[in-house]
């Protein structure tokens, strides 16, 4: 994890926020490269979920919502972990997970094995408050949104009527979330500021538990088809004891992280809590018509919830490797053609006899239809080892060959074979191997 961590930073993934002033804890800014692979695997998410299918539309609902809202869904009472206090060191910790911290002073010994007293749990609220106006009292108190799905939830009749679909349907959406964590941490893992993608499937009552089981395989073998090892991803059901207030069932799809394993996505049955939560609240008709059949029902819900910089961090844990080339370590990631940040990068041998103008030539004819980079600085194994850090499916070299014939070498980053291609049929040939 160490060594992800520093090629990250090294590479422009991501740096810690407000890094100059001494940053701010378990807060990170994308870099360069780090914004163009979760945008892509928010990209591969969306076009799976809402582009290609006819049954899901997408919505993008504001972060901050009516205070009723919270109240509602059950968040102002309910979302809530039980927190510690050491007297010692003056850290706070999850009760329930103290097995899974560690004392700030003494890293090999968990809370409360250091000779610090802890206090007494008590409840601590996730939801960022803040006040809308200009008046900083109790009147104006709104929240940070601690979940997507509830925007998705006070929007069905909307949607439904705008959309004009009939159930069984969904209603999916990206978007931040807010979660005031007690114990946040594992570099991108558990942030108090996360993207989430998530997606309502509204379903008949009595058809749940059969989306429910379609919904569990669709969304693991989606994380397979972009490349994580079978072998790293699981399915976990939660027992009784760990299920949400709201749920009938629930499975998280796991990921084997460098630190244990650990929840990439959760799918959920939800039942038809938050559309009857809702209309209690509200006073609106939540129910569906159906007007084939004539019979009039409260929609049940299977959830399938995943976080963006969660899976961002599993793709690129996933994809780094070391071997060997040249004779020396080489340090890769092999992300899918289609996550990969940057899609091929484009060299000159020589900086002369008009190699570097017909490299930069080439690479704004690629620039139209892909994401690439132009180096011409350092020896060509230092320039295919920078793009093999970042995942570049694709090494472009414009050599004196080139200026004969309009041909140029093409390297794989993963076999580092390479082909000579005719400029003209780059564009094409690039994306019958990224599109796989």
């Amino acid at each position: 994890m160490e060594k992800v961590v520093n090629l990250a930073k090294r590479r422009g993934f991501a740096f810690q926020s407000s890094e100059i002033y001494g940053g701010l804890a378990s807060c990170w800014d994308y870099g360069p490269v780090g914004i163009e692979l979760k945008r892509n695997v928010k990209d591969a998410w969306w076009r799976d979920m809402v582009l290609t299918r006819s049954d899901i539309v997408g919505i993008d609902c504001a972060i901050l919502m009516h205070p009723r809202v919270w109240e509602a869904s059950g968040h102002v009472a309910g979302f809530t972990d039980p927190l510690v206090d050491c007297k010692k060191c003056k850290e706070r910790f999850r009760a329930d997970k103290l097995m899974d911290a560690r004392c700030p002073e003494k890293p090999s010994q968990h809370p409360g094995e250091c000779g610090g007293e802890l206090t007494e749990a008590r409840q601590f609220n996730l939801m960022f408050k803040t006040f809308m106006g200009p008046v900083e009292d109790t009147a104006n108190v709104v929240f940070m949104r601690p979940e997507t799905a509830q925007g998705i939830f006070v929007n069905f009749l909307n949607v439904l009527n705008a959309s004009r679909h009939k159930i069984p349907f969904g209603i999916a959406q990206i978007g931040k979330s807010f979660r005031n964590e007690i114990t946040p941490g594992n570099f991108l893992f558990r942030t108090r500021e996360f993207e989430q993608m998530e997606m309502e499937f509204f379903v008949k009552p009595g058809d749940d538990e059969r989306w429910y089981d379609y919904w569990k395989e669709t969304r693991l073998q989606w994380y397979r088809r972009y490349g994580i090892r079978a072998e790293h991803l699981r399915l976990r059901p939660h027992a009784k004891d760990e299920l949400a207030h709201y749920a009938k069932a629930c499975v998280d799809v796991e990921y084997e992280f460098p630190f244990g394993w650990q929840e990439l996505e959760g799918i959920a049955n939800r039942t038809d809590f938050d559309l009857k939560q809702h209309a209690a609240y509200s006073g609106k008709d939540l129910s569906y018509f159906n007007e084939e059949t004539r019979e009039r029902f409260v929609p049940y819900v299977i959830e399938p919830a995943a976080g963006a910089d969660r899976a961002t961090l599993a793709f690129l844990v996933d994809a780094y490797d070391e071997d060997e080339a040249e004779g020396e370590t080489r340090a890769v990631l092999r992300f899918h053609p289609r996550l990969a940040p940057v899609k091929a990068a484009v060299f000159p041998l020589l900086r002369k006899d008009g190699q570097p103008e017909k490299a930069q030539q080439v690479r704004d004819i690629l620039a139209a239809h892909f994401p690439v980079q132009y180096d011409q600085a350092g020896s060509i194994g230092r320039r295919y080892r920078r793009q093999d850090e970042i995942g570049t499916p694709f090494g472009i070299t414009v050599d004196h060959q080139t200026m004969q014939d309009d041909t140029v070498t093409v390297r794989d980053r993963d076999s580092m074979q390479q082909a000579r291609i005719p400029i003209e049929r780059l564009p094409d040939e690039l994306r019958r191997r990224i599109d796989v």
